[in-house]
C-alpha cells in the first residue's frame, strides 16, 4: 500500500515535471517561492499600518481600502512566474503546464492590481473636490473627465490584458497579437461592441471634455427633474428628486434636448402663481410679498417682480417672481411664499380669492323695465 502511494506521489510531481533532484525538489521551492511573496505581503502591510498609526496619510488609508487584496495576490504569482522560470538544472525542471499556469496568474494578478491603482490615483485626485454644491462648477468639471479618463485606461488595461492571455495560449496567438496591433483593435472594437456601443463611446469623450453635463449637474429629462449621479462609457444615471434612477444611454445627452440648470451657473429664477379675483389689491400684495422675500434667507436678492401676467374670464393671474442660489433654494422659496401669501389673502382680504359669481336675470334688466312692473301691480 505505502509503495502503491509513493509511486502515486511521484507519478503526480512528474507529471508537473518537478522531479526532486540531489538536494531540493522543485514542488518544495515552489512553496517556499509563495511563501515568500505572502512574507512581503505581511511586511509591507504591517508597515503601512505602523506608518499609519503614528501619522495619517491618505494614500495609505486608500492603499489599503482598495488595493489590499490585489496587491496579496499579486506578490505570491510573482514569487512563483519567478521560481518556474529557474533555468538550474539543479533545482527543478521546468514543465510547460506549470510555467503558463505561473503566467496566467501573474498577469490575472497584475491587471487586478493596476485596475485598483487606477482607481487609487483617481481618488487622490478628487478627494479634495465638492462636488455636492451646485456653485462648485470647475471642481465638478475635473472630477467627471478624472473619471471618465480612469475609466478609458481601466478598458485599455483590460484589453491589452486580454491579449497577453491569448499570447500565452499557442493556438489563439494570432489572435492576441491581432488585438495589440492598432488594426486589431479597431476591427475588434467594431465587430463585437458594434456600432451602438462605439457611437456611446465616442458619445463619452465628448461629454467628458465639452461638459455638456457634470456629476451632480441638476437636469430635466424625460420630464423629470433629477441630478447626474454616474457618467460611465456608455450609460448616464441621473438620480430622480424622489430617489429613483434614470438610466439613459449616453448618446442621449448629445442627440436628444434636455434641460440643464447648472451648466454655467446655478442660480435660477423660480415663479409661483396665484389666481385670484379681480378685486385683489394688487399694491398690497406686492407690498407684502417684497416684505415676505426680503425676510427669507434663501432670495440671493438678484431678482424680484410682482405682476398680471394674464386674465381670465373668472380670474386674473399673479406671477411672483424670486432669485435664488439652486434648484432646490428656488424650490423652498416658491413654497415659501406661496404659503404665506395665500395666508395672507386668506385673513386680510378674503374678497381677493377666487369667487364665482352668479347674477340673476331680474338683476340685469333696466331699472325703467322693473319699474313699470311694480307700477301696473
Amino acid at each position: 500500500m505505502l509503495q502503491q502511494l509513493d509511486s502515486w506521489t511521484r507519478a503526480l510531481i512528474r507529471w508537473f515535471g518537478y522531479v526532486p533532484n540531489r538536494d531540493l525538489s522543485g514542488w518544495v521551492l515552489l512553496i517556499i517561492a509563495v511563501l515568500l511573496g505572502l512574507a512581503v505581503d505581511l511586511v509591507v502591510t504591517q508597515t503601512i499600518r505602523f506608518v499609519a498609526r503614528r501619522r495619517s496619510y491618505m494614500a495609505l488609508t486608500f492603499l489599503k481600502t482598495h488595493v489590499r487584496w490585489s496587491f496579496w495576490v499579486f506578490m505570491p504569482s510573482l514569487f512563483f512566474l519567478l521560481a518556474t522560470n529557474i533555468q538550474s538544472e539543479r533545482f527543478l525542471r521546468r514543465h510547460p503546464i506549470a510555467d503558463k499556469a505561473a503566467e496566467i496568474l501573474f498577469l490575472i494578478a497584475a491587471i487586478w492590481l493596476i485596475i485598483r491603482l487606477l482607481k487609487v490615483a483617481e481618488l487622490l485626485l478628487i478627494h479634495e473636490y465638492d462636488t455636492t454644491n451646485d456653485v462648485n462648477l470647475s471642481q465638478r468639471k475635473f472630477v467627471t473627465q478624472v473619471r471618465f479618463v480612469r475609466r478609458t485606461i481601466a478598458i485599455g488595461v483590460l484589453i491589452i490584458g486580454a491579449s497577453l492571455l491569448l499570447i500565452a495560449f499557442q493556438g489563439s496567438r494570432k489572435v492576441g497579437l491581432s488585438v495589440l496591433t492598432s488594426a486589431g483593435v479597431v476591427s475588434v472594437v467594431i465587430g463585437f461592441a458594434a456600432q451602438k456601443t462605439l457611437a456611446n463611446l465616442l458619445a463619452g469623450i465628448q461629454i467628458a471634455f465639452n461638459q455638456q453635463i457634470r456629476l451632480d449637474d441638476a437636469v430635466v429629462v424625460e420630464k423629470e427633474w433629477g441630478r447626474i449621479e454616474e457618467i460611465n462609457l456608455t450609460s448616464v444615471i441621473v438620480r430622480i428628486w424622489d430617489r429613483r434612477r434614470l438610466i439613459l444611454p449616453i448618446t442621449y445627452f448629445v442627440e436628444t434636448p434636455f434641460e440643464n440648470w447648472t451648466r454655467s451657473d446655478a442660480s435660477i429664477i423660480g415663479s409661483i402663481f396665484l389666481y385670484l379675483d379681480y378685486n385683489v389689491a394688487i399694491d398690497k400684495l406686492r407690498e407684502k410679498a417684497r416684505e415676505l422675500v426680503e425676510n427669507d434667507p434663501l432670495w440671493t436678492r438678484e431678482s424680484f417682480a410682482v405682476q398680471v401676467t394674464d386674465t381670465q374670464p373668472t380670474c386674473i393671474v399673479v406671477r411672483v417672481l424670486m432669485s435664488a442660489r439652486d434648484a432646490p433654494s428656488a424650490f423652498d422659496l416658491r413654497c415659501h411664499m406661496r404659503e404665506n401669501l395665500i395666508a395672507f389673502l386668506r385673513d386680510e382680504y378674503p374678497q381677493s380669492l377666487p369667487q364665482t359669481r352668479l347674477m340673476l336675470a331680474e338683476e340685469l334688466r333696466p331699472k325703467e323695465d322693473q319699474k313699470d312692473e311694480k307700477v301696473v301691480s
